[in-house]
């Protein structure tokens, strides 16, 4: 994917729950202080991006993983990278049975501030109201939206992971397949889903990362990348900590707009914008390294440090993970390596964040450990498959999660 420049936006309208941004939409403005409070608790999110030209007249069932359960359900609705107003006309929230047919009876209709209606103005998001019911932890959800006359740059998660379903005309209130028969890999102005836990003091965890949080080249279709595996971890635990939102997005760098906007630039829309997230996952730092762009070590702990105030001035906590191993991947080389190792090191002792988990220590082949363990790699050299994903998670100390500042 190509470098995208943010664009200009304006405040959401009136009766909307909305988190605008300002000059650029990675740079969001901070959300009314009772936002987190109204919206319960992240079940699912998934990092925004710009994607292709909106399609008028088109419907999406788009199919995501719930961490956590709950009521009161909310959708958020991403005009994050649009240049003009989305309008949808109809939204419908139910639980997927099979394919892209719904469990009959459990579709809701989806209002904003009581309307059917919804349009975000550009660069900004919307949550919708609560909808009635429960909705169980490990359990996909069908958001089905309809935008009438979409035009111009639309917002998403490209690499999707995920196969959801589109439509001619409007479909949303329909529990059948039927007029569901197009299909995509990607996730189309959705961004994230909330609830309201039953247990008092539930909060989620948000992963920062790039495509090895956002799952590639693990099995498409069966919720396998490695914040997928924490998620279950989670649901059987004692922890407060539930929710997970997978924030990883393919390509993305600390320090530079290049596959969507950087960590430090996407960090509160993506991440500190998420309601009921009381601990921050950082897994960034390979792209810096291997695309020969002369970073530096002392480069990419700035970056890292800035992270770190800003997610300790919003009072959440942060973890943070060392940079896997990539050697046999094209862009390595013995100067990004070396780069990597100082940064390894910094981040195993340095006092900035509240835990450190070493997934170098858990990827790397105990015969060169500058190559990922052959049993981990997913078949390129960077990227765990499956059973590294599941490693990676396994990994992360559950009580560095549930975390108060």
């Amino acid at each position: 994917m190509t470098g995208r420049t943010g664009r200009g936006c304006r405040v959401a309208a009136a009766l909307l729950t909305a988190v605008a941004c300002g000059p650029a939409p990675a740079r969001a403005a901070a959300p009314p202080p009772s936002a987190e409070r109204a919206f319960g608790v992240v079940t699912w999110a998934a990092s925004a991006d710009r994607m292709g030209e909106g399609t008028a007249g088109r419907g999406y069932r788009l199919i995501v993983h719930l961490s956590v359960g709950g009521t009161g359900l909310r959708v958020r609705v991403t005009n994050a990278f649009g240049d003009r107003p989305l309008t949808l006309d109809s939204g419908y929230a139910g639980l997927r049975g099979r394919g892209a047919a719904l469990r009959p009876g459990s579709n809701r209709r989806l209002t904003f501030g009581g309307a059917r209606t919804l349009t975000v103005p550009a660069g900004a998001v919307a949550w919708s109201d609560p909808v009635p019911g429960t909705w169980p932890a490990g359990t996909d959800l069908a958001v089905s939206l309809h935008t009438p006359d979409a035009a111009g740059p639309a917002t998403g998660h490209w690499m999707a992971l995920q196969t959801s379903y589109t439509a001619h005309g409007e479909h949303t209130a329909e529990d059948g397949a039927r007029n569901w028969a197009g299909t995509t890999g990607s996730w189309w102005y959705l961004d994230a889903v909330s609830v309201r836990p039953s247990r008092a003091g539930t909060g989620a965890v948000a992963v920062l990362g790039d495509s090895l949080t956002d799952g590639r080249q693990s099995t498409p279709d069966r919720d396998r990348r490695w914040p997928d595996d924490l998620a279950r971890r989670l649901n059987t635990s004692r922890t407060h900590i539930k929710g997970v939102a997978d924030e990883g997005l393919s390509g993305n760098k600390v320090l530079a707009d290049d596959a969507g906007p950087s960590a430090l630039d996407r960090l509160h829309r993506d991440v500190l914008s998420q309601p009921g997230v009381r601990t921050v996952f950082l897994f960034e730092g390979v792209n810096d390294l291997k695309a020969h762009t002369g970073v530096t070590a002392a480069e990419l702990i700035a970056g890292y440090r800035k992270i770190a105030r800003r997610v300790h001035g919003a009072g959440k906590c942060l973890v943070v993970a060392t940079v896997g191993p990539f050697k046999g991947w094209p862009e390595w080389d013995t100067a990004a390596e070396s780069v990597r190792q100082e940064v390894n090191r910094f981040l195993r002792t340095g006092r900035d964040f509240d835990a450190v988990t070493d997934f170098d220590r858990v990827l790397r082949s105990p015969d060169d450990p500058e190559r990922i363990r052959p049993a981990y790699d997913g078949g390129d050299h960077l990227h765990p498959g499956d059973r590294g994903m599941r490693a990676l998670a396994d990994a992360v100390d559950l009580d560095d999660l549930d975390c108060t500042r």
